[in-house]
C-alpha cells in the first residue's frame, strides 16, 4: 500500500494505521469514529503488535487521535486497498480442489448515504467468489454505469477456467469476448434488452429438450421448484456461446396459495458436458450470494446505507474494510457475521489473530 503522506511530521507508521483500522472493522466498528475509539481503547500490547512505536522516554505507545485516523483513511488509494484485500483473502484461503471451477459473481452497489444535492451517490462494482471472498472492487464513474468498469474490475484476477456470473446488464458482446481471451466462461442472463437473442432462445422447442436438473426447496415461507434445461448451439448471436439454458421457477405461497411461474434464459461459453445440470443450477443460484452475503450484510450489519461519510475516498475505503471483515469471518466458518463481529469485539487480540498478527 503506497503512503501518500508527506515525509515531514509523520508520527505513526502507515501500515500500523491501516492494520489498526482493519482490525477495528473486524471487531465490528461500523464508522470512522468507532475505529478511532477501538484504537484508543486498545491495550499497549495490541498497539505494539499493530506496529505503533513507543515513546523513547516513557516507553509507552500513544495511540493516534481519531482525526489522524480519519485523515489517513481519506487519503488511501482505493484501487490499491481493494487489490491488497483481494490478494490477502486469496492467500489466506485454503486451496480449492483442482477439479472444482472457481465461480465469481459480479454485481454493483450504490452507497445511498453519500448522495448530496450536488453530487451523485458513490457506486461500487464488486467481484466476489461464490464462497464469499471479495476479489476486487472498483468505483463506478458517476457519469456512467457498471458496464465500463467490468473489464478493469477483472484485470487483476486470475480467471483461467473460472465461471463468471452477472445480471443482464453485463450480457455484452465485449464482455464475452474479453472473458474468452482470459480463459474464463460467462453465464449470462438474457433478457429483453437483447430482443433478438432473447426471442431466438425463448423460441427454442424447450418442450422437447431433456430435463437436466430439478430442485425442490422451501425458503422465505415459499415452496419452490426449479427446473433447468440446456440446449447446445453450433452458432448463436453471442460471442463464443456454446449452450442456451432455460430455468423455470415455480413458487407457491402456502398461506395464500398463490402460484407464480418465472422463466429465465441464459447463455454460456461452457461446452456441452463441461458441467452437469446440478453444477449449472448451483452457479445460477450462487450468483445471488453477492447480494445476500455481501451487500445485505454491509447494509444491515454495518449500516452502510445509513452512513453519511462522504470525504474524499472514505466511502470506498470503508466498504473495502467491510469486505475484508466479511471475507475473513466467512473463511473462519462464521455464517452469522453479526455474531462473529460481537465475538471478535470482546477481545482486542481476536482480530489480530484472525489476520495473523497474534
Amino acid at each position: 500500500m503506497p503512503d501518500p503522506r508527506a515525509r515531514r511530521g509523520i508520527r505513526h507508521p502507515w501500515t500500523a494505521l491501516l492494520t489498526a483500522a482493519a482490525a477495528a472493522v473486524l471487531g465490528g466498528a461500523a464508522s470512522v469514529t468507532a475505529i478511532g475509539e477501538w484504537i484508543t481503547d486498545a491495550p499497549q500490547r495490541v498497539l505494539a503488535l499493530l506496529g505503533f512505536r513507543s515513546d523513547p522516554l516513557t516507553g509507552l505507545i500513544r495511540p493516534p487521535h481519531a482525526t489522524t485516523v480519519r485523515l489517513v483513511l481519506a487519503a488511501v488509494d482505493g484501487d490499491a486497498l481493494d487489490r491488497a484485500i483481494g490478494d490477502f483473502l486469496q492467500e489466506r484461503k485454503a486451496p480449492a480442489p483442482a477439479s472444482r471451477r472457481k465461480a465469481i459473481a459480479i454485481d454493483g452497489k450504490t452507497l445511498h448515504g453519500t448522495r448530496t444535492a450536488n453530487r451523485t451517490a458513490t457506486a461500487l462494482l464488486a467481484a466476489m467468489t461464490h464462497s464469499g471472498e471479495v476479489l476486487a472492487q472498483r468505483q463506478i464513474d458517476g457519469r456512467s454505469n457498471e458496464i465500463p468498469a467490468f473489464v478493469p474490475l477483472l484485470d487483476g484476477i486470475e480467471l483461467t477456467g473460472a465461471v463468471i456470473t452477472a445480471d443482464a446488464l453485463h450480457t455484452q458482446h465485449d464482455h464475452a469476448a474479453y472473458l474468452h481471451e482470459r480463459g474464463a466462461h460467462c453465464l449470462a442472463v438474457v433478457k429483453r434488452n437483447h430482443p433478438g437473442l432473447h426471442e431466438r432462445i425463448r423460441g427454442l422447442p424447450w418442450r422437447d429438450v431433456r430435463l437436466d436438473h430439478v430442485e425442490r426447496t422451501r425458503a422465505h415461507h415459499r415452496d419452490e421448484i426449479r427446473r433447468l434445461k440446456t440446449a447446445a448451439f453450433a452458432h448463436i448471436d453471442y460471442p463464443h456461446a456454446r449452450q442456451a439454458l432455460q430455468v423455470v421457477r415455480w413458487r407457491r405461497d402456502p398461506g395464500t396459495g398463490k402460484l407464480t411461474i418465472e422463466r429465465i434464459y441464459l447463455v454460456t461459453g461452457l461446452p456441452p458436458g463441461a458441467a452437469d445440470g446440478s453444477e449449472l443450477a448451483a452457479w445460477i443460484r450462487g450468483h445471488w450470494r453477492i447480494e445476500n452475503q455481501l451487500h445485505h450484510v454491509r447494509d444491515r450489519t454495518f449500516h452502510e446505507d445509513a452512513s453519511k461519510v462522504r470525504t474524499r475516498h472514505l466511502p470506498r475505503v470503508m466498504a473495502g474494510l467491510r469486505n475484508l471483515a466479511i471475507g475473513v469471518h466467512r473463511q473462519d466458518g462464521h455464517t452469522n457475521i453479526a455474531a462473529a463481529l460481537r465475538r471478535t469485539a470482546r477481545d482486542h487480540l481476536r482480530p489480530l489473530t484472525a489476520v495473523g498478527l497474534a
